[in-house]
Order: structure tokens, then sequence, then C-alpha cells
């Protein structure tokens, strides 16, 4: 019985790390890891409200994060300048994601050629191996991973 569960454990944990190599290039694993500083502010929670990550409620559900307009999530109250960044085409991908998570007002200002622009994240990331985990767990725990 003992080794059924690990074949099992082994065949999800092959195809979680094979859906996420398809849209990232973290280690989905490390990124759960990693993603226990960014509970603090952000949640993991399905499309029918059950928790994947209890977290906190400060920053919008990282659920279905993949090709997500950014300042999109419902009912969330987001910056004018992350609002702005999705009206002008900004959809999260493992590229901007690293980038945003490394400095989110620098990246702001940069991709809205605005210097004045600001997020409300003040947490940085700037270990970039560490970001593309995270991305790679997020994308691994997101709807077309179930």
């Amino acid at each position: 019985m003992n080794s059924r569960i690990v074949t099992m454990f082994s065949a999800f944990a092959l195809a979680t790390s094979a859906y996420a190599d398809g849209h990232a290039t973290g280690d989905a694993e490390a990124g759960e890891k990693e993603f226990k500083k960014c509970k603090a502010c952000h949640m993991i929670q399905d499309a029918d409200g059950a928790d994947i990550v209890k977290g906190g409620k400060t920053g919008p559900n990282l659920y279905g994060v993949y090709t997500r307009a950014a300042g999109s999530v419902e009912g969330f109250k987001y910056s004018k300048s992350v609002t702005a960044a999705g009206d002008a085409g900004l959809e999260w991908n493992e590229e901007d994601f690293v980038n945003y998570v490394a400095d989110p007002t620098g990246f702001l200002q940069s991709y809205l050629d605005d210097s004045k622009a600001k997020g409300k994240m003040t947490f940085k990331l700037k270990n970039g191996d560490k970001a593309k985990d995270v991305w790679a767990y997020l994308v691994s725990v997101g709807p077309d991973a179930e």
C-alpha cells in the first residue's frame, strides 16, 4: 500500500512539474515553500471559494494569475497604477511577474512610462530564481492545472 501512495504522489508531482514547465521555468515545489512569505498578504482561493492557501486579504487572490490582466480581481481595490497597467494590456506572465515582485513600483513606473506610478505592494522578492519558483507554484495550483 505504501508503494501505491508513493507512486501516486510521484505521478502527481511529475504532472504538476510538467504543467508548470509549459508555462514556467521555476520549481513549483520550491515555490510553494517560498510562497509562505507571500501569504501574509495573499491567499489562493479557487473559483468556488475553497482555500488552496489561506492567507491575508491585503493583496489580491493569486488563483489564476497566469495571463490574468493586472488589476482585474473583482472586488479588490488596486492602486490606480496597477489598474492602468492592466488597461494598457499587462497580462501576468513569468517575465513580468518576476520583474514586478523584484520592485513593484519600479516595474509600474517603467511599464507605464510614468515616474509617479505607484503600487501598494511593498514586499520585494529580488531573487529572480525564487520569484520564478513562486510563479511556477502559482501556475501549478491555477485553474488550468486542475
